[in-house]
């Protein structure tokens, strides 16, 4: 439901939070951590324009731990909101204040907005239900990561050899070589962040899992198309995050309606009516050539989170059904949406790859997810066979 901090009129005493195009003004308002240097403990701010306000230092929390703000209830976390949008607004009495509490995103490290306790990969462009498989929480890192060319089996190319939980088991015997992976692509999607836990046993109807999700991000799955046997040989080794968490209250005026076929469990009326959500990535490239010469990064690929087939709710929903447990900072991700658009070449050393997402509707202020960026570095040496 719309409210004051929802105006599109509204204006910030933090000017770059007011530009036409700034991911982050007064009506966006996303949590995220930051710190000074690796040796400091992560704090807990929310963006605002170009700077991040340090939540702690203006006394609006007493702690510094993500995952218990997560798990807060929907009515607290909407009134957190409401004090950052009354503070933040043009010609607020706080402005002195916190004033001193704004850092400048470009002077402090962004992390992981929490700690991710388990990651869940949701195919969501199946025409039946989402399919899912496990990701690696220990590969996920926030915006600016770099990471190594995987390396591993090498499968033959082609349709005949599918993945190994896709065909049978002989697809094994495709890896012909040790080597680095020659067929690394992006895959841009989005993250639902988990907000409370849910217990083992205890599935979540469809009418109740919206209020599961503490908040989206925009998260980029990284794959190696031609390592094998396995989806986890081709997925394990780097899932890159944007690092502001979007929540549900800045998401309101961008609700929009989904029309697909669904099986009963994971229909309703509130989900066809409001359960889709007017979002869009767009995908940039730089090659370290381009980087070399100070050329901008171009855009390769754009898509809108309509082409799934499914709602996060939907993958709540499904998600819990067989009693899967949903801890606080569990993430489920979306791929499939460049899958409709047509596979991304593949990546090259040295490519830098940008996503960057935003919600735009009428009667609204856009609002930004902010970038998610990685860069590709040189394969190292595989172990000797």
């Amino acid at each position: 439901m719309r409210d004051i901090t929802h105006n599109p009129d509204a204006r910030s005493w933090v000017a770059s939070a007011n530009a036409v195009d700034s991911d982050f003004p007064i009506q966006n308002l996303p949590l995220g951590r930051f710190r000074h240097n690796p040796l400091e403990p992560w704090q807990i701010g929310v963006a605002i324009g170009d700077r991040v306000l340090d939540l702690h230092a203006i006394g609006l929390i007493d702690h510094n731990d993500m995952r218990r703000l997560m798990a807060v209830p929907a009515d607290a976390r909407s009134e957190l909101r409401l004090a950052l949008w009354q503070g933040l607004s043009e010609g607020s009495a706080l402005e002195k204040m916190w004033a001193d509490a704004l850092l400048r995103q470009t002077e402090v490290e962004l992390g992981l907005p929490c700690e991710v306790s388990e990651l869940t990969r949701f195919d969501a462009s199946s025409p039946w239900a989402p399919v899912a498989s496990a990701g690696r929480a220990s590969s996920m890192a926030a915006s600016g990561q770099q990471f190594h060319r995987p390396h591993g089996l090498l499968r033959a190319q082609g349709p005949e050899h599918a993945f190994a939980s896709q065909a049978s088991a002989e697809s094994a015997s495709a890896a012909v070589a040790l080597g680095a992976s020659l067929d690394l692509s992006f895959e841009e999607g989005f993250g639902a962040w988990a907000h409370a836990g849910i217990a083992q046993g205890a599935p979540v109807s469809i009418a109740d899992a919206e209020s599961c999700i503490a908040g989206m991000t925009l998260v980029n799955d990284w794959c190696a198309r031609d390592l094998g046997p396995s989806q986890m040989d081709a997925r394990s080794f780097a899932t890159t995050t944007s690092p502001w968490l979007v929540t549900p209250e800045a998401l309101v005026p961008f609700r929009a309606p989904h029309a697909s076929a669904a099986p009963a469990h994971l229909d309703s009326a509130a989900n066809r009516a409001r359960g889709g959500l007017l979002a869009h990535i767009e995908v940039w490239r730089q090659t370290a050539d381009m980087r070399a010469a100070g050329q901008p990064a171009v855009r390769v690929a754009q898509s809108d989170i309509s082409r799934l087939g499914w709602t996060l709710a939907q993958l709540v929903t499904q998600h819990t059904l067989n009693g899967c447990q949903l801890r606080t900072g569990e993430v489920l991700m979306t791929t499939g949406l460049n899958t409709a658009a047509g596979q991304g070449a593949a990546v090259q050393d040295g490519d830098t790859i940008i996503l960057r997402g935003a919600c735009v509707a009428a009667g609204a202020r856009r609002i930004g997810f902010g970038e998610c960026r990685t860069t590709v570095l040189s394969a190292v040496a595989g172990p000797k066979s």
